[in-house]
């Protein structure tokens, strides 16, 4: 962590707020360290990790802690999966780390710990973005790989939470896995690891050797189709972002596929009859 530590000794600490009233009040702080059980020595981190820069009358924002969080979260779980499985590649060791560092992983985080309710910010519609997460969700107990919209927001405070901590008790890398690893449960272990839909499609499909053929549609309807093999095989829609579009509609032939295999199974088999 020298690199990381170099960094935090580098950063000028902000000037401090001088609206009191726009400063986190210190019962929102006692609730932010209850839900963490860690109690800062320096109360202003805490409230720079909480503060986006859409935040009227600040002198600073979350960016900077988010930053270093970031980087942080990556070291401790390559360091975690490094001794958890020590005889796995670099490339699967890569897609497990990636998994439980990316933007829905860990907005779920803030959700399931209420961490969003202490963000102060000003940007519109975030509580119906965050509501409606919370309720696409529930469809996907533990990712949906690329499949829901997620208010990058929610991952931005999570991180910028690890970098405040680490800061705080003097860039301790064992201080932020103690107080965060229950938080981050349930984690993404090798058992629980998937690919992602699109991957995982054309996986299967080079297997079985069939041609895989997205029809994008999203800009007439905001709809995707999956063929396989010249045969629809999968749709996909999402109102938002074209990526999540694409995302359903490999998940949608992917749990098709088995059908669809059988039908050109059972086509090839009545044209050699026929033949």
């Amino acid at each position: 962590m020298k690199e990381i530590e170099e960094t935090v000794h580098d950063m000028e600490r902000p000037e401090k707020e001088e609206n009191n009233n726009s400063m986190l009040e210190a019962a929102s702080l006692d609730g932010l360290e209850l839900i963490l059980g860690y109690k800062f020595k320096d109360k202003k981190l805490l409230e720079e990790a909480f503060t986006h820069h859409s935040y009227p009358n600040k002198s600073f924002s979350y960016e900077r802690l988010e930053y270093v969080g970031d980087a942080v979260l990556n070291q401790l779980f390559t360091t975690e999966h490094f001794f958890m499985y020590p005889n796995l590649a670099p490339g699967p060791l890569t897609c497990l780390r990636a998994a439980n560092v990316d933007t829905e992983k860990l907005a779920r985080v803030a959700v399931k710990h209420g961490l969003h309710q202490f963000l102060r910010h000003n940007i519109p519609f975030l509580e119906k973005r965050i509501r409606e997460f919370s309720q696409a969700i529930v469809d996907y107990p533990l990712h949906s790989y690329g499949q829901i919209k997620v208010p990058k927001v929610l991952a931005d405070i999570v991180e910028s939470t690890v970098g405040a901590t680490f800061i705080d008790d003097n860039c301790s890398t064992d201080t932020v896995w103690k107080v965060f690893k229950n938080l981050l449960e349930p984690m993404i272990r090798l058992e629980t690891l998937k690919s992602h839909p699109r991957t995982a499609l054309n996986e299967v499909c080079n297997k079985a050797h069939m041609e895989v053929r997205f029809d994008d549609k999203w800009e007439e309807c905001k709809s995707i189709n999956v063929f396989v093999d010249g045969q629809l095989a999968g749709k996909g829609t999402s109102a938002s972002k074209k990526e999540i579009a694409y995302n359903r509609a490999a998940k949608d032939a992917l749990d098709n596929i088995d059908e669809t295999i059988l039908q050109l199974q059972n086509q090839e088999v009545d044209t050699t009859e026929n033949n």
